[in-house]
C-alpha cells in the first residue's frame, strides 16, 4: 500500500482490532510472515472504504462535533456525544484497514500465466464429489470470502486441498465435517467480481435492478 495513504489518526488508547475489522478475519489467521494475497476486486473495495473515511466522512463528522462543542453545554448535545462517538469507531476502522492494506498482496485471477491447468489463488474451480453433486468455488483473500457465491479464502481447507491440483485429479479434503474425495473437473482464470464499498455498489445493485428503485 502506498504511505501516502497511511496518514495516522488521532490516537485512541482502547482501540480493539477484532471490533475495528468486526467484518472481515483477523490477520493472525494468515500463515506467519504471508502476505495478504487479495483480488484487484478486494483491494479496491478496502481502498475506497479508507478513503471515504479518511477525506469524506470523518471531516464531515469533525466538522459536526466542532459545530456541535460551540453550542455549549457537551453532556446534554446529542450531536457532540454521537459525533465523538463515531470519530473513535472511525478512527479503529481506519487503523485496522491500513494494517490490512499495508501487507496486500495484488494477485489478478485474469492476468496471463504460465500454468493455467493447475490451481493456485485466484482459479475458479469446479469439483465433484463422490455423489457426482458438482461445484464451483473462486479461490480468493481472506478479506473477500462470499459462500452464497463460492468464493473461498486461500486458506481455508477446501483452498488447501485444491491448490497445485489439475483437472482430472482427486484430492482429499479434510474437514471438521469429515474426509471427502474431490475430482477436479475444471480450471479456469478469469476476472472475480466483488461487491462495491458503499454507495458506489448500492448504485450498481440499483442498475441491476431498476425496479426495486
Amino acid at each position: 500500500m502506498s504511505k501516502a495513504f497511511t496518514r495516522e489518526p488521532e490516537s485512541d488508547s482502547n482501540f480493539d482490532e477484532e471490533e475495528a475489522g468486526a467484518s472481515l478475519p483477523p490477520l493472525s489467521s494468515l500463515p506467519p510472515g504471508s502476505r495478504n494475497y487479495i483480488t484487484p476486486g478486494g483491494y479496491k473495495r478496502l481502498m475506497d472504504e479508507f478513503l471515504w473515511l479518511m477525506n469524506k466522512e470523518r471531516p464531515q463528522i469533525t466538522a459536526t462535533v466542532s459545530w456541535a462543542a460551540a453550542n455549549g453545554d457537551r453532556s446534554e448535545n446529542a450531536d457532540y456525544i454521537y459525533g465523538k462517538k463515531r470519530l473513535r469507531e472511525i478512527d479503529r476502522r481506519i487503523r485496522f484497514l491500513t494494517k490490512r492494506l499495508d501487507i496486500a498482496e495484488v494477485v489478478d485471477p485474469a492476468a496471463s500465466r504460465e500454468d493455467e491447468e493447475r490451481i493456485f489463488f485466484g482459479a475458479t474451480v469446479t469439483f465433484a464429489n463422490p455423489k457426482g453433486e458438482e461445484k464451483t468455488v473462486s479461490i480468493v483473500g481472506i478479506d473477500e470470502i462470499d459462500t452464497s457465491r463460492g468464493y473461498i479464502s486461500w486458506i481455508s481447507p477446501m483452498a488447501r486441498a485444491l491448490i497445485k491440483a489439475r483437472e482430472g485429479d482427486v484430492v482429499t479434503l479434510h474437514a471438521p465435517g469429515g474426509v471427502e474425495e474431490l475430482e477436479i473437473l475444471e480450471v479456469k482464470y478469469q476476472a472475480i467480481p466483488m461487491e462495491l464499498f458503499g454507495d458506489a455498489g448500492e448504485a450498481a445493485a440499483d442498475n441491476r435492478n431498476p425496479g426495486s428503485r
